[in-house]
């Protein structure tokens, strides 16, 4: 019952079927900062799970020291590499203007852009700076190819890649999409580097919260991967912590339905003289749903899975991820769980990984293993099991 509830109690009512409304489509959460320059167009690569008539971006200045000044933001269709799909560029406005400053600490939607997308679809989104604003907001596990062009000005309207002649791994400024269209809302997969993707192949959209795009298409619904590689639930690491990014990452997000917890496993694997304990892991949890709930969205927890092999596993560590695992599938926080620890361990050695879902470091999953993973939350999600 609780498998059931978690997405079909988060759908809306038949008055809002059919109306056309902002779902968010695609997220990178803000993780970190790095040395852009100035006079730089990066051609970020994104690719969304549901498509719509029109969209939105999200730009962010969030982790910034100096105010951000955009000279152009572009979006389009992408063909292949950094070209585009010719005839799908778009300028995006802000209020009707072609540039816009965005204070630190801040994000800025852009106005509706007329850009009809598809399910699945690539796009390029191209963001100028013309002068040098300090540290750019960036998310830093993109595991896509995205392209640069470091002579910058006018580059941002080509069609043609031809000028983006330097690649990246990182997104840069972007850290969303909206699109307005049939979908009935969204999906954010709020976790750690194993929601990020690492481990899974690159520029192959192999990552378990695309996998469950692909499975969740169908319910037009959306998923956002609020991952951040690093993360924790309890304090800043690599990124602000999981209580501390709830609201921007997640429950601010348009259109969020569920929210899927999957964070912890770093608060254990790095915990030294203040190694947190299960009541802390609880209290935290418990903060995540009431805020959830509090904005109107299910929450499903996802259990810590095994990392036995890797250099920081040890006796003391593996008692406490059992102790935390039983707490998500038994202490009544969720209102549906997804038992991933049960998908992907090894039955032969259940603290370690099963060897066919392992890239080699023993924590994360390659793209088997990430599709394991899509699978127990798709049931978690749907009550199919």
């Amino acid at each position: 019952m609780l498998a059931a509830s978690a997405l079909g109690a988060s759908v809306p009512g038949p008055r809002a079927v059919g109306q056309p409304v902002w779902s968010g489509s695609w997220e990178a959460a803000a993780s970190g900062v790095a040395a852009v320059g100035a006079g730089v167009a990066i051609r970020n690569v994104v690719h969304l799970s549901v498509g719509g008539a029109a969209l939105r971006i999200r730009l962010s200045n969030r982790l910034g020291t100096a105010p951000l000044r955009l000279g152009a933001v572009t979006v389009a269709l992408r063909r292949t590499g950094p070209d585009a799909v010719p005839g799908t560029l778009r300028r995006a406005t802000f209020l009707g203007a072609p540039t816009a400053t965005v204070q630190p600490g801040r994000d800025l939607l852009t106005d509706p852009v007329g850009l009809p997308v598809p399910a699945a679809a690539d796009l390029l989104v191209t963001v100028f700076v013309p002068t040098d604003c300090g540290p750019a907001t960036d998310h830093g596990t993109a595991l896509q190819t995205s392209y640069l062009a470091r002579s910058g000005t006018g580059h941002a309207a080509d069609v043609s890649g031809a000028a983006y002649t330097a690649t990246t791994r990182h997104w840069y400024y972007v850290t969303g999409v909206d699109v307005r269209g049939a979908a009935l809302g969204s999906v954010v997969a709020f976790g750690d580097s194993l929601t990020d993707g690492t481990g899974s192949t690159p520029d192959t959209n192999h990552r378990w919260p695309d996998r469950l795009a692909d499975r969740l298409r169908p319910r037009r619904l959306g998923v956002l991967n609020a991952g951040i590689g690093g993360n924790r639930l309890l304090r800043d690491d690599v990124g602000p912590s999981a209580l501390a990014r709830l609201d921007a990452d997640a429950l601010d997000r348009a259109g969020a339905r569920v929210l899927i917890v999957w964070e912890g496993i770093n608060d254990i694997i790095r915990g030294t003289a203040d190694a947190p304990v299960a009541d802390d892991f609880a209290a935290a949890y418990r903060t995540l749903v009431t805020r959830a709930h509090a904005a109107g969205l299910r929450v499903v927890g996802v259990t810590l899975t095994p990392y036995g092999g890797h250099p920081a596993h040890t006796p003391a560590r593996e008692a406490l991820r059992q102790r935390v695992n039983t707490l998500i599938r038994h202490g009544a926080i969720f209102d549906a769980v997804a038992d991933a620890d049960a998908a992907v361990r090894d039955p032969a050695d259940p603290q370690r990984i099963r060897p066919a879902y392992d890239p080699g470091d023993h924590l994360h999953f390659d793209d088997a293993g990430m599709l394991a993973v899509a699978r127990v939350v798709a049931d978690a999600l749907t009550g199919s099991r």
